[in-house]
């Protein structure tokens, strides 16, 4: 019962001496961690590794898609399932059916339909009859949607690189690395 009383910490009050802080402003005067609480201030100590690493993950990931978020909507009106989803269009040239696409990004078909009837309304996604099934259709990127896919591409790209800038590029290798070996670790099961 104490622990669902105990007032959450800020990433100010979680710092350690010596500690470059979690929190750092961004170009623009954006804090990403200016009193955030985040699912990291569930963690106690007694809590396994394990548990600990995965909220850490996860509190990262979320920071960082927030931010992607924000700035996809403020530059480019775009949000960010769209933007995944002309991601995948723009490495497919001759397009992809509605359940490679949704296999591809792990979402229901009723959710990539969704999200191409917006890019179709907006002219940078075509719907195309498939020559292998002629029931069937593709979906790929308009000329103008390529453009533009590759223009938020680019930003989004510096957005990255200006977020893990806290980090040089020695130690944002081990981080992908030993993130790699997760990953294999978790398909092997």
């Amino acid at each position: 019962m104490a622990d669902t009383m105990r007032k959450p910490r800020t990433a100010a009050a979680s710092r350690r001496p010596g500690r470059r802080p979690e929190s750092a402003p961004l170009a623009g005067g954006h804090d990403l961690g200016a009193a955030v609480v985040d699912l990291e201030t569930r963690v106690r100590a007694d809590h396994h590794l394990s548990v600990r690493l995965w909220l850490r993950l996860l509190s990262c990931t979320n920071i960082v898609a927030a931010e992607l978020r924000r700035r996809l909507r403020d530059e480019f009106d775009c949000t960010l399932p769209r933007f995944d989803l002309m991601a995948q269009l723009e490495r497919a040239p001759d397009g992809l059916s509605m359940s490679e696409v949704s296999r591809r990004m792990m979402v229901t078909n009723a959710a990539i339909t969704g999200l191409t009837d917006r890019l179709v309304r907006d002219g940078h996604v075509e719907r195309v009859d498939d020559t292998a099934d002629r029931r069937a259709f593709r979906i790929r990127l308009t000329p103008e949607g390529r453009r533009y896919f590759l223009a938020m591409a680019r930003k989004h790209e510096g957005w990255l690189v200006e977020l893990f800038a806290g980090l040089d590029d020695g130690r944002k290798g081990q981080l992908r690395d030993l993130a790699g070996d997760l990953k294999r670790s978790l398909r092997q099961g």
